[in-house]
């Protein structure tokens, strides 16, 4: 193997297939993470292993006789396996396009060093039965490290394997128990990470669901006996509904808070609630209530205070910042769907806790490999909830008719952030001591980063709680343990006691009014920048 063409095509395939395996299989994909993934990551994991196994002998030997050709065999049956591995992405997955094209060259590259390699092995496979220790400089320090490499990660997703079959879901239809039978009821944002839960736990239950959508065929793609619509006019006048669940807008913490994607955020939002609203002046009937999503975003980034007398409850007044301005200005525009005698539910949601998406699923890939923890000081304050507590929250919002105006979706118990880098890696069995610099998060999100990175709000569910709402996963320690798919969770993970994350909060109330929502546009956007009503 002297051949510097054949060198540097193997040292493009090593640097492209840990690309694929670090940004698509582990952070972008999370395969670990999917219930579903069980046997790609079996083949993974085989595959892997002759990876590793190939590499190591290049590095050091030239294997003769039957050797080599033991070796021909194994690259007939890596091609076998990568055959297989890509008919089982397509029946599990969606794959998406940058691991196309890298699945595309990988294939081509690979074809390319074959081209090279099976001649040299060819002649290896003619003579006499053995090997002779070799080396290849760097060359064979680079198929060594490659050889540990794909071998950890070949582990690594064999366990994942094990460990993904071992998955304890809980059943959607138990989530909706709190709604009467043969509900009618129409969801936006019906296929987002909140709303594909919600809508598995209406139809479950029986219950009649209108799914508002922008991609019929991603809807579809979800198996539930549900009807999609992409327009509100769809739906005639006469339509009967018994409530309307709003979860439509863009994520908030996707992308840096640019002038561009702060006004995709509002936007988003607000051009839903418009049509809403001007949709259900038009109807015969009106349903009974309108849920719509907000955010604890509401009160702004916090200083750190004094825990026994400044937990936020619903009375406390919005903050500063583009996640508070924005959050008033939908909050506004939700509210006047009371003026078509709709009693108005805005949830205001904390961090959401599932291994399928949000906040938590972003993080798993690092403390999983033993990389994670905290975000910056640690000491900012994380307000969350479950993702199956809050699908039970709405079902109670939508049949609790004291329940009206804000509400804080978060569970009783929120903690600092280096408390919740702590209980994470404590369930996931890794360490949790490789904190995030804040110079590095502002550095990337800039304003986002600030206010939803490294500041926080210590945010109780008083109005929840007085309405006879109990959570399943009260503590932070069941909750991780119910997102993760584990069956039972340790309670000596250190936390909030319930005592002090339900002392309510001195603040004031705040009334904000459509007067004042409009003046917050010009505050968020930039004068030069229209911002129209979407009719």
């Amino acid at each position: 193997m002297t051949d510097l063409t054949l060198w540097a095509l193997v040292a493009l395939q090593i640097a492209m297939g840990a690309f694929d395996t670090l940004y698509h299989h582990e952070f972008t994909e999370r395969l670990a993470w999917r219930p579903n993934a069980g046997q790609e990551l079996a083949l993974h994991a085989v595959r892997n292993g002759f990876y590793g196994a190939i590499f190591l002998t290049l590095a050091w030997c030239e294997p003769h006789g039957l050797l080599a050709a033991a070796l021909l065999v194994a690259l007939v049956i890596e091609i076998g396996i990568t055959l297989w591995d890509f008919v089982e992405e397509d029946l599990t997955r969606r794959l998406p396009a940058t691991e196309r094209v890298t699945h595309t060259l990988l294939a081509l590259n690979y074809g390319a060093i074959l081209s090279l390699l099976i001649p040299i092995l060819w002649g290896w496979a003619h003579m006499q039965t053995g090997w002779t220790a070799v080396s290849h400089g760097y060359g064979s320090f680079l198929l060594s490290a490659a050889a540990l490499g794909v071998s950890l990660f070949g582990i690594r997703d064999w366990f994942a394997m094990r460990r993904a079959a071992a998955f304890v879901t809980t059943p959607a239809a138990s989530l909706a128990d709190a709604l009467p039978d043969h509900q009618r009821i129409l969801i936006t944002g019906a296929t987002g990470f909140v709303g594909e839960r919600l809508l598995a736990a209406l139809s479950a239950s029986g219950h009649e669901v209108t799914a508002l959508v922008r991609s019929p065929e991603k809807a579809a793609k979800l198996g539930m006996p549900i009807r999609l619509i992409t327009s509100l006019e769809q739906l005639p006048p006469d339509t009967r509904l018994d409530a309307v669940i709003n979860l439509a807008g863009a994520p908030v913490a996707d992308w840096p808070w640019t002038r561009a994607n702060r006004f995709r955020i509002l936007h988003s939002r607000l051009k839903t609630l418009r049509r809403l609203n001007a949709w259900l002046a038009r109807l015969h009937t009106p349903p009974r209530v309108l849920i719509s999503a907000s955010a604890i975003g509401w009160y702004g980034p916090q200083a750190d205070p004094v825990l026994a007398d400044q937990m936020l409850t619903e009375q406390a007044p919005a903050g500063d910042g583009f996640a508070g301005l924005t959050c008033r200005v939908v909050e506004s525009e939700a509210l006047r769907a009371s003026a078509h005698g709709l009693r108005v539910v805005n949830l205001r949601i904390g961090l959401v806790l599932d291994r399928a998406g949000g906040v938590l699923a972003r993080m798993l890939p690092a403390f999983d490999l033993g990389l994670g923890g905290p975000m910056g000081s640690g000491r900012q304050w994380m307000s969350w909830i479950s993702r199956d507590d809050l699908v039970r929250l709405i079902a109670h919002a939508v049949v609790t008719e004291t329940l009206e105006g804000a509400v804080n979706a978060t569970a009783p118990a929120p903690v600092r952030g280096q408390d919740f880098a702590h209980a994470l890696g404590k369930a996931l069995k890794r360490p949790a001591v490789l904190a995030v610099p804040a110079w590095l998060l502002r550095l990337v999100g800039g304003q986002m980063a600030e206010e939803i990175l490294l500041s926080g709000q210590p945010v109780t569910p008083a109005k929840a709680l007085t309405s006879g709402f109990h959570f399943k996963h009260p503590t932070l320690a069941t909750a991780l343990a119910s997102a993760l798919g584990q069956p039972a969770a340790d309670p000596s993970v250190t936390e909030l006691s319930a005592k002090e994350a339900s002392v309510a909060g001195r603040a004031a109330p705040h009334v904000h009014s459509r007067t004042s929502a409009r003046k917050d546009l010009e505050t968020i956007f930039h004068p030069s920048l229209p911002f129209r009503s979407s009719k």
